[in-house]
């Protein structure tokens, strides 16, 4: 089939992949699968056995369609598919929306019955900036540190009151004093890789496995046999975060399934929605065994019309796209075109290994400025300010020398800049960069600070990891804090620990005690980003106008924004960051500023209330930053 999508074909896109339409007195099934010699709807009362086997007919666009005349709320189905005189494995379907027990068949449900009161009032809350906070359920709340009385579930999310044993605030009232704005879930979609069926053994799994794209994971529904509850408990999830004043984010994963023919997109149309290689073998630019092929026209529908869906259904607000330099940038231009302006694009602009596309096509970091509106993570502002997670060599807020032209890149947006000698740029504008220095992948802030720097005490590392997240924090574009780093986690050093056990992921909230100066300037610092739009101009001309770089000794960068009438309360903003193991002194333009923060403390309102201070010098403490507001 020809790739060619025009994004004015909504209706039409749905339509190929509305595969079960309940009403009481008649369901429809339909499955896309053109290359198929016949497709048989199998429906099951029981879990056992199926009660009904029906053929389906084929129309003139390669969809296949059945009609149940009577009311099968309840029953689980799937669709098997034959090619020759093969019959390919039962399936619940490329789009199933609801599913039972492990994925493995799909359930008629009446989808407005799912609703929890109040869902149609539900509303997006209006923020003034991105300040996105990464997490997984179980990491989260699966401690019994966190006082969630859902552990590790959606519900965990809706608990108002909860408390760490100090008496500290955790969960959702952990968040609203922390002052994010976006909260990003790791995949929350049916994956493969956690038996839902064994709840006596505890699991753990990040959840990059897809199994089931449309339908919640069922490991984090208090009843992951009843397919009803787990979509109302993500939708409750969802509701009371945005009733909180937060956005929500879902991590998608469409560039690889858990198995190829093992998922629905291998077994109801075999070969279509994954890239081959000459000899027939799946191509495997994830590393994970295969890569889809969203530059197929029904791979690409898929994307969009599944994005469409959880935005409509489950009202997220944005997505972050595992492995995005997989994806041609035709699928992921025609995505933002469908989606609604604010909801949020980004993800990762690489891939494992090389996709089986041109590297032209793809939408890979160097790519982002071919594709306005979208983002792409920051590997560049990572890299400068602790090192590579792929070596032992540090960065700048370890004291490594020789990062600062790069951090300052990371500091612009990734944009144009002339006062930056590193390059090439590959941001359009400096909303494209999402801003980072750790996320689930590698090892946390606390655990990548000490291996760079096994010889600083904990003391010294808490100064670098201020002093790394002050320049994300103060950074153009979108910062990005990884869930628990505010209160100092650790993972004991496991690098990797997508299937570790929760005695690695866990964040113990008695941390929040022990590291609580750490929590309170994590809280100053996205305080005072909220407060100076200057921090997040919105166009690389802006970006170019405003903000420059003075002069400053080794491993010291001062970052002035400048011109900030009309723009911001504060005439201009300076940011200090000494990356050195001695305090330095540096000249800035004269004046009468407010100090923000100061030798790891920070206050939105000053460090010295009305007091401000008068002069052309600043000095800066080791490992630390200074913020300066001029009044």
């Amino acid at each position: 089939m020809a790739a060619v999508l025009s994004c004015n074909t909504q209706t039409r896109r749905e339509s190929r992949f509305r595969e079960c339409i309940y009403t009481p007195g008649l369901t429809s099934f339909s499955v896309w699968a053109d290359n198929a010699d016949a497709v048989e709807l199998r429906l099951y009362s029981d879990p056992e056995a199926a009660v009904e086997v029906i053929s389906m007919a084929k129309d003139a666009h390669g969809m296949w369609r059945a009609k149940i005349h009577r009311d099968i709320k309840g029953y689980l189905y799937t669709f098997r598919t034959r090619n020759g005189d093969v019959w390919n494995e039962e399936s619940p379907g490329i789009f199933a929306k609801a599913v039972g027990l492990n994925g493995d068949r799909a359930a008629v449900v009446d989808m407005r019955a799912t609703d929890p009161e109040g869902w149609a009032d539900d509303v997006s809350p209006e923020v003034n900036d991105i300040i996105v906070y990464e997490m997984h359920h179980r990491d989260f709340s699966v401690s019994p540190t966190s006082g969630s009385h859902h552990p590790g579930k959606f519900l965990a999310l809706t608990e108002e009151g909860t408390k760490s044993p100090e008496g500290l605030a955790t969960g959702i009232d952990h968040l609203k004093e922390l002052g994010v704005t976006y909260v990003q879930i790791l995949p929350s979609f049916d994956y493969a890789s956690v038996d839902e069926a064994d709840t006596l053994n505890p699991q753990y799994n990040w959840g990059y496995d897809p199994k089931n794209y449309n339908a919640p994971e069922g490991s984090y529904s208090t009843n992951a046999g009843n397919p009803e509850t787990r979509i109302r408990e993500m939708k409750q999830m969802i509701m009371a975060l945005h009733k909180a004043g937060f956005r929500v984010i879902m991590d998608v994963v469409y560039n690889h399934t858990y198995d190829a023919m093992g998922c629905a997109l291998g077994r109801v149309s075999p070969g279509y929605f994954y890239r081959m290689n000459e000899d027939g073998t799946y191509a495997n630019g994830s590393a994970c065994g295969n890569e889809t092929a969203s530059d197929h026209e029904m791979m690409r529908r898929f994307m969009i019309v599944s994005c469409m869906y959880w935005v409509k259904e489950y009202h997220i607000d944005g997505f972050r796209f595992d492995l995005m330099g997989i994806h041609d940038m035709e699928t992921m231009r025609a995505i933002r075109a469908t989606l609604p302006p604010d909801i949020v694009l980004y993800g990762e602009g690489w891939a494992a290994t090389a996709p089986a596309l041109p590297a032209e096509e793809l939408a890979m970091k160097a790519n982002t400025w071919e594709m306005p509106g979208i983002g792409a993570f920051s590997d560049d502002i990572r890299d400068a300010l602790v090192g590579s997670p792929f070596s032992p060599e540090g960065g700048f807020a370890e004291g490594e020398p020789g990062r600062e032209e790069r951090l300052k890149f990371g500091l612009v947006g990734a944009v144009d800049h002339p006062d930056v000698a590193f390059g090439p740029s590959w941001a359009g504008q400096p909303r494209q960069h999402i801003s980072y220095v750790t996320c689930h992948d590698n090892y946390c802030l606390r655990d990548r600070l000490a291996i760079a720097r096994p010889d600083a005490d904990e003391a010294t590392l808490l100064r670098m990891d201020k002093l790394a997240q002050t320049a994300v924090l103060t950074s153009q574009g979108i910062p990005f804090l990884f869930a628990g780093e505010e209160v100092f986690r650790t993972k004991g050093g496991d690098e990797n620990s997508y299937k570790s056990p929760d005695s690695v992921n866990a964040i113990d909230w008695t941390f929040k005690s022990k590291y609580n100066d750490l929590f309170q300037y994590y809280k100053a610092l996205i305080a005072i980003r909220k407060a100076h739009p200057g921090f997040r101009l919105t166009s690389a001309r802006d970006v170019r106008d405003h903000v420059e770089f003075p002069s400053a000794p080794e491993n010291v960068v001062i970052y002035r924004i400048w011109g900030l009438d009309g723009i911001d309360t504060a005439k201009s903003l300076i940011v200090v960051l000494n990356g050195n193991s001695e305090a330095v002194k540096v000249k800035i333009p004269k004046g009468s500023y407010s100090i923000l923060a100061f030798d790891g403390e920070a206050d939105p309102d000053g460090l010295f209330g009305d007091d401000t201070y008068d002069g052309d010098e600043i000095g800066a403490e080791p490992y630390s930053a200074t913020i300066l507001a001029e009044v």
